[in-house]
């Protein structure tokens, strides 16, 4: 966490600051408040000057050097890629570029429901629901050895402001990342995805205890202080008692 700490420091140091007295005309109290915290996130200065696509790659990069999910040679599925800033932590992390000639070359594959703009070292598999059958084919034709090693997830429904409805609709999408899992982790992978604390949690984690023999709760500092957002990373993957192997 220090090491992703000193980077935004860093980064701030290297910034030019400037008023940002024209973005606030004509826009609403609401929208106002918004942009006001948005313009003085520190992460969010940080992503501009390291050119991260937006402020979430930090929480990726403080959660890889915690507990080290990310290494060279790793086949890694992005899920709710986009804009594709963890996909960028990740060719990274992994050496899907193969810059590194005396590493590993790892595989990165972004999946997304929207657009994600073309990333060096990534595949991008965009228009695409990662719940649709047809999408998981795809995704076991586009990744080598058809399994990934790591499973990363940083999706979440379109909000409707109703807490227990999102909340259920994310918990939805964790659990069809486990179902997806057992056709796609690779035995002693890992998965590490978003949650929102509510009602359908503990049945949630129960899944990870159950097929996954190490489980944790993360909230990196880059997550804003006032969402209840929290992620779930769970490691050596096993698959459920009496599960049929594909």
């Amino acid at each position: 966490m220090a090491g992703c700490l000193k980077l935004v420091c860093a980064s701030l140091q290297r910034q030019s600051f400037h008023t940002a007295g024209c973005y606030y005309k004509g826009r609403t109290g609401a929208e106002h408040l918004w942009l006001s915290r948005h313009l003085k996130d520190p992460f969010v200065k940080a992503a501009k000057v390291e050119s991260y696509r937006c402020r979430s790659a930090f929480k990726l990069l403080e959660m890889n050097e915690r507990h080290r999910i990310l290494w060279p040679g790793l086949r890694v599925l992005d899920c709710g890629a986009a804009p594709g800033a963890w996909s960028q932590v990740a060719v990274h992390s992994v050496n899907a570029t193969g810059r590194d000639s005396s590493s590993p070359v790892g595989f990165v594959l972004g999946v997304d429901l929207l657009h994600i703009t073309p990333l060096e070292g990534a595949t991008f598999l965009c228009s695409a629901d990662v719940t649709d059958p047809k999408t998981l084919q795809r995704i076991l034709e586009l990744l080598p050895g058809g399994r990934a090693d790591v499973i990363l997830s940083d999706m979440a429904p379109n909000a409707t402001g109703i807490q227990g409805l999102d909340h259920d609709r994310l918990i939805g999408l964790c659990l069809s990342l486990l179902d997806m899992a057992s056709v796609v982790l690779h035995p002693g992978g890992t998965l590490l995805c978003k949650t929102w604390a509510g009602s359908l949690s503990q049945r949630f984690q129960k899944r990870l205890r159950e097929e996954f023999q190490n489980t944790r709760t993360v909230k990196p500092t880059a997550s804003r202080k006032e969402s209840s957002e929290v992620y779930l990373l769970a490691t050596q993957y096993h698959r459920r008692k009496g599960s049929v192997k594909p």
